[in-house]
């Protein structure tokens, strides 16, 4: 199955600046990701009820929401092993 993860982050929050770079990471190693702005948008925000920072939201390629996880100060290999679960 092709999935993606979505990163839902906001300028203001430190863990999500921790996590930034590990998913930049990700993202250069061929996995889909997105980073989402809460703060600038305002419909996946509202499509994934997003109530904190930072979240992942694993998805097909039509969107779909797989899981989902709150991954304030992760590693690397945590976010992949959380998505080849």
């Amino acid at each position: 199955m092709n999935k993606g993860i979505l990163f839902f982050s906001a300028p203001w929050c430190e863990p999500c600046k921790v996590l930034k770079p590990v998913m930049d990471q990700i993202t250069r190693e061929g996995i889909n990701t997105k980073n989402v702005n809460t703060e600038y948008d305002a419909v996946l925000t509202e499509k994934y009820t997003i109530r904190s920072v930072p979240t992942l939201v694993l998805t097909d390629l039509n969107g779909n929401e797989i899981k989902r996880t709150s991954a304030g100060g992760w590693t690397k290999e945590q976010v992949l092993n959380w998505f080849n679960s």
